[in-house]
């Protein structure tokens, strides 16, 4: 009988290792068998930060851009922690910001070796947060797993939420994953510091808020669809694996971007279809390491960044509700909207009804270095680009 992590159809054209195909097996039969798919459920947070100055500015852009909403500020001895929440359907965003410019730890630490992300040293996508039914047990079986975590002690030390259990940074993708318990009917709780809503977050919050609505993109703009994470081409598979291990997700397929030399690995939750619930968690790798480009011309879009600013999360995906606003497509809409109010997007709207979708990404946030990418699909479409994206 086939587990439920491997009851799901596998998409996509790209050819994986025999090593891949052995162990995705082993470790998803496994990971049912030993209980940890029904322990750990969908992502409850994601958690970044940002270098001292920059949280606020970038809370109104999330608030104008997103259907995120300023929820409250948790304040530690060296950072200010803002909740950003939409529901209890769909994740919270954590945005840490530095009070010192000199701190540091280890997640600016992995920054400061790559050229550009060097520029910002605490400007950082840190890793997902997802709700376990039993955390003690969670973190039992995965110790046993040999996963490694931080300790009470480090996460005294870190000022990270003292309720999470929290692994160590990845070496494939630099990103930790954290593990909250929460029964579903009760809400999130992030044990950090002292709680306020400030008026300076508030000010510019319910300014963008107004402002999204009066340009009537408010209920056009959904919950997270994905999240894409760059890695190095040869950490391709063991990064995917890595994941699967750690979370509930399972393996939905991989799609070969040979013009780019690259590929879209995609993964998905086994608990949740909806990605509103929990995102799906996209890896994109070049399909040959940067040190063949001089003899092979192909294009490195996805090593060179991984070499500027290290792997780390390139994009988080927002779905517009399919539709039209006047005569146009709804994503069409949202980015003549923002777009006339500063925000610059890379190149057009790229897609149709009849490919299925339509995406865009936004330029990279001067707070986060994170981009925005917007999609909507049409009917029934359940893919996550298209071939000229």
């Amino acid at each position: 009988m086939t587990s439920s992590s491997l009851r799901f159809q596998r998409n996509g054209d790209k050819q994986n290792s025999g090593f891949f195909e052995e162990y995705l097996l082993k470790l998803l039969e496994e990971r049912d068998r030993v209980g940890v798919t029904q322990l750990v459920g969908e992502i409850d947070a994601l958690m970044l930060t940002v270098d001292p100055g920059h949280s606020i500015d970038y809370i109104a852009e999330l608030a104008l851009m997103t259907p995120y909403h300023y929820l409250v500020t948790l304040e530690s001895e060296s950072h200010w922690t803002h909740i950003l929440r939409i529901d209890m359907n769909s994740p919270d965003l954590l945005v840490r910001e530095v009070k010192d410019p000199n701190t540091r730890g280890i997640f600016r630490s992995l920054n400061e070796v790559y050229p550009i992300g060097a520029r910002k040293p605490n400007c950082r996508y840190m890793g997902e947060i997802f709700r376990v039914t039993n955390l003690h047990d969670v973190v039992q079986l995965q110790s046993e797993r040999e996963f490694r975590f931080f300790t009470q002690n480090d996460i005294r030390k870190l000022e990270l939420p003292g309720n999470i259990a929290i692994s160590k940074p990845s070496p494939y993708t630099h990103n930790i994953i954290g593990y909250l318990e929460r029964p579903l009917d009760e809400l999130r709780v992030y044990a950090l510091g002292l709680s306020s809503i400030r008026d300076d977050v508030r000010a510019v919050y319910e300014s963008a808020k107004n402002l999204q609505k009066q340009l009537g993109i408010d209920t056009l703009v959904q919950p997270i669809d994905h999240l894409a994470t760059r890695v190095y081409s040869q950490n391709r598979e063991v990064a995917i694996l890595e994941y699967l291990s750690l979370s509930s997700y399972y393996y939905w397929g991989s799609y070969d971007i040979r013009d780019q030399n690259s590929s879209t690995n995609v993964t998905k939750s086994v608990h949740f279809e909806e990605e509103s619930r929990s995102p799906a968690k996209v890896f994109t790798a070049n399909n040959t390491p940067y040190f063949v480009n001089h003899l092979e011309k192909l294009p490195s879009p996805t090593e060179n960044f991984v070499r500027n600013y290290g792997p780390r999360l390139h994009h988080i995906a927002f779905s517009v509700m399919d539709g039209q606003t006047g005569d146009m497509a709804n994503i069409d809409y949202v980015v003549d909207s923002i777009r006339r109010h500063g925000k610059e997007f890379l190149l057009q709207v790229i897609g149709s009804e009849e490919e299925g979708l339509k995406q865009i990404f936004s330029s990279a946030s001067e707070h986060s270095s994170l981009i925005i990418e917007y999609v909507q699909r049409f009917g029934d479409f359940q893919g996550f680009f298209t071939r000229d994206n």
